[in-house]
């Protein structure tokens, strides 16, 4: 795959540059979304959105990938006109997030009809538009693998292979469930090298880890100022994989929200204060550098690991 779906046309994967691979611009209900749209400023939204894009892209960020798929509020035109404001590259997602049950619709028909509902985002467009997919999302977080999420992985996955667009996930290490997220996916023939099981950086437990890269999967350390990990051990579990030589097999992000409306800003500060999208390039990669990671190392995390990502290697 020489090219990538973005919000504004296909790029060359050699194009990519730095990237964050796992940030919200835009996440809220969608049934409050649709129903009560009253209760939003769409313009403050979109100048959030702009600000920590701009924030970030004097940082030397590249591109932005946005695992907001159905479920969370997906809006691939609010993601174009931030894209066309700011010359930010912002790759989007299909799939479905939920814990537990997926919408009636899905239920009620096959795994093969929600593959194609994802290959059409990813080949046609997405809600109506032109505007295509570059990566799958699914999730399962404490519940486990219910029979509807097993619906989602299993349409995921064949989506994948029909497209050869990768996949990222949202996984609980404290359950385990990102080694059944690859059970299911290397059943329906995925190649480990275009999957991210994301969040794994959410534990200390290296032996889990390990089990997760000896699949051939990519990692997330995706989640840098928030729970439910304090920074201390999310860092030293990072700084000691990289020690083991594991820089080529490692994403690092902040699963930052320009905006989520599931809480009160108030809410939001007092649950992560130093959660920001700016936190990761200004904070992070700086102590590495004084902890001895090379800067071969972060090139290879923050440049190289997206394009083979992409290209499943």
């Amino acid at each position: 795959m020489g090219f990538v779906n973005t919000v504004t046309g296909k790029v060359n994967i050699e194009d990519l540059g730095c990237t964050l691979v796992h940030e919200h611009l835009l996440l809220r209900s969608e049934m409050v979304t649709f129903q009560f749209p009253h209760l939003y400023d769409e313009e403050a939204l979109y100048q959030k959105a702009v600000d920590g894009v701009k924030a970030v892209k004097a940082q030397g960020v590249k591109t932005i990938c946005d695992p907001t798929v159905a479920g969370m509020g997906r809006d691939v035109r609010f993601l174009e006109r931030v894209s066309q404001e700011t010359g930010m590259q912002i790759i989007t997602a299909t799939g479905i997030y939920s814990f537990t049950e997926i919408p009636a619709h899905f239920q009620n028909r096959d795994i093969d009809y929600m593959t194609e509902a994802l290959i059409h985002d990813i080949e046609v467009g997405i809600q109506n538009t032109s505007i295509k997919a570059g990566f799958l999302k699914c999730a399962a977080d404490a519940e486990g693998i219910t029979p509807d999420l097993d619906k989602v992985f299993r349409a995921v996955a064949r989506a994948q292979k029909n497209t050869g667009v990768p996949i990222m996930t949202h996984s609980h290490p404290a359950s385990g469930n990102g080694l059944k997220q690859l059970e299911i996916f290397i059943e329906e023939g995925v190649n480990p090298k275009s999957i991210m099981i994301g969040h794994t950086g959410d534990t200390d437990n290296l032996d889990y880890i390990h089990q997760v890269l000896d699949s051939g999967a990519y990692i997330g350390a995706d989640r840098f100022g928030q729970p439910p990990l304090e920074f201390a051990k999310r860092y030293s579990t990072l700084l000691e994989l990289l020690r083991q030589g594991y820089a080529n097999r490692i994403f690092l992000s902040q699963d930052y929200c320009c905006s989520i409306d599931w809480y009160t800003d108030e809410q939001v500060n007092q649950m992560v204060p130093d959660w920001s999208i700016e936190f990761l390039l200004g904070e992070v990669i700086p102590q590495l550098r004084k902890e001895g990671v090379t800067e071969e190392q972060i090139y290879t995390i923050m440049h190289e690991n997206v394009k083979h990502w992409f290209e499943g290697k």
